[in-house]
């Protein structure tokens, strides 16, 4: 049970690859309300990843059009530079996002469909020797170490504590409720200021019958073979009150909403 437990904590880490269990109550604060109307196309995005199973029942067709949409959103609104680097600014980050959607942000078309819509991440010295880029394929699943999760059931939650640096995501696994934490810092590097890099230090299980498992020492082996408690980045590529879109270090498109229930399963 307790290695069938670390690879669902591993697996998990690559959720946006962005992850101590600080004060709880500090974390997992509810967002400050909002009467802004919603982006058009963020409504369009939302009705797009509806009943796909956060991407996993997503056809070529319809992964295709989210990265198309996405990227409409991606360029027509991009976000500050400062958005890591000034507290006024990182506020519209801070707090609870759920995972709604994730796929690759490359598809193999084949001769079906054809795009021209593509990201490509901005190459950045840091953390290159202990940060994985293999692009992961999976859709609606989360990964890491390149062994998938399911998430095509369950709402990821991914909280942004700015105050003091932290992110941390939680995701029901078959086993109990998996947390994954750590500090994360802005990308030094000129071309990706929306880059926020993460040094994992905290992982539990809440087993669903049993104790609470810490196994957060894994995270200070994997730190003495690679040198480095950093492990994953992410790039947050678009964000209103509303809805956040990042792409991860292993190519992933992550699209996540402050609504719990914003789409439907």
């Amino acid at each position: 049970m307790m290695w069938k437990a670390v690879l669902v904590v591993f697996t998990a880490i690559d959720h946006a690859s962005a992850f101590n269990l600080p004060d709880l109550a500090n974390i997992f604060r509810p967002p400050a309300p909002t009467t802004r109307k919603p982006n058009n196309d963020e409504i369009i995005l939302l009705q797009a990843i509806s009943n796909t199973g956060n991407g996993k029942d997503a056809d070529i067709e319809t992964q295709a059009r989210v990265l198309s949409i996405a990227r409409r959103l991606e360029t027509s609104l991009t976000p500050s530079s400062t958005l890591l680097s000034n507290p006024e600014e990182a506020k519209i980050l801070d707090g609870d996002w759920f995972l709604q959607y994730t796929a690759p942000s490359e598809i193999d078309f084949g001769d079906e469909v054809s795009s021209d819509d593509k990201w490509v991440a901005a190459e950045a010295p840091e953390g290159e020797s202990t940060i994985t880029t293999r692009q992961f394929k999976g859709a609606g699943s989360i990964s890491g170490g390149g062994i998938p999760v399911d998430a095509s059931s369950s709402v990821a939650l991914q909280a942004f504590d700015i105050e003091k640096s932290r992110v941390t995501n939680e995701i029901q696994a078959g086993i109990g409720l998996v947390t994954v934490g750590g500090t994360y810092r802005q990308s030094t590097t000129v071309p990706v200021p929306l880059r926020a890099i993460v040094a994992f230090d905290t992982a539990r299980i809440a087993l669903n019958i049993g104790p609470t498992l810490d196994i957060s020492f894994l995270f200070d082996i994997r730190a003495a073979i690679k040198g480095s408690k950093e492990a994953g980045w992410v790039e947050t590529t678009y964000i209103s009150n509303d809805m956040r879109i990042g792409r991860g270090n292993k190519g992933s498109l992550f699209i996540l909403t402050r609504d719990r229930d914003a789409v439907k399963a």
